[in-house]
């Protein structure tokens, strides 16, 4: 019996196509919750923009690629990065005219990389965002992940110069930056599970892109979208519906958890 499923939002829970909700999935999820199963958002979105799922009814937020957890509006994870690190960073990319974001419980951008079309693209695939978010006006203290916009040749000017920080690409134009303390969707998934006193044969996790990779294969059950990456697709254990073709609602019907 499965108590808990974990959803990607871009291109799994929000269609692929134009970020919207479907009803079944929407019929989907309200279900879920009426069936007492813990029900969690796992995102590399900041906790601010998910708000609509708050609304929806759905109380568990794992953000930032999984740096912030919330569960049932309670902070029970945040993984907070060196002031030194997200300052020589930002220093850094300015000089190198390269895009990074800052993910507090809210988002914002170093300003640059405003019309660079790759960085568009990545915003709108990874964030669902049709805008370049709001430059940050000065450097905080508190910054729980940071992502850098670049391809390959580009990151590994960052890769040479910053050599005890990993940056870890999950989109073809984005990379996570982290230092030694390990952020990513699993991790966070098996801090929820233990929240909730959950053991991991007993959840299901959806998925569509290459940051979902650890957490379908931490999950009891992993799904991927008809839309999903390749890769993706090669290690799930179900291959579902594309999200904007009812893939969530179908998949879990199928298995018999709704």
């Amino acid at each position: 019996m499965y108590k808990i499923v974990f959803f990607d939002v871009d291109g799994t829970l929000l269609s692929e196509v134009d970020r919207s909700l479907a009803a079944s999935t929407k019929e989907a999820v309200t279900a879920l919750i009426d069936n007492g199963i813990e029900v969690v958002i796992a995102t590399g979105r900041p906790h601010n923009m998910c708000q609509p799922f708050l609304e929806l009814g759905i109380d568990n937020i794992i953000s930032a690629n999984g740096a912030l957890i919330k569960c049932k509006h309670e902070t029970i994870h945040q993984s907070l990065l060196a002031p030194e690190t997200v300052r020589e960073l930002s220093e850094f990319a300015k000089l190198n005219g390269s895009g990074l974001s800052y993910f507090t419980d809210c988002l914002a951008m170093n300003g640059m990389g405003r019309q660079n079309e790759r960085v568009q693209e990545a915003l709108f695939e990874t964030l669902g965002l049709t805008q370049y978010p709001d430059a940050m006006g000065s450097l905080v203290d508190e910054v729980c992940c940071m992502c850098l916009y670049a391809d390959e040749d580009e990151a590994g000017k960052y890769v040479e110069h910053f050599p005890t920080l990993r940056f870890e690409r999950f989109h073809g134009y984005v990379l996570n930056v982290l230092e030694e303390t390990k952020v990513c969707k699993s991790t966070a998934m098996r801090k929820v599970l233990e929240h909730y006193q959950i053991d991991a044969s007993e959840s299901i996790a959806f998925g569509d892109g290459g940051n979902d990779m650890d957490m379908l294969a931490a999950a009891g059950l992993g799904i991927a979208m008809g839309n999903a990456h390749d890769a993706l697709k090669q290690q799930a254990d179900f291959i579902t519906l594309k999200s904007s073709e009812g893939g969530i609602d179908y998949a879990l019907r199928k298995f018999g958890v709704i």
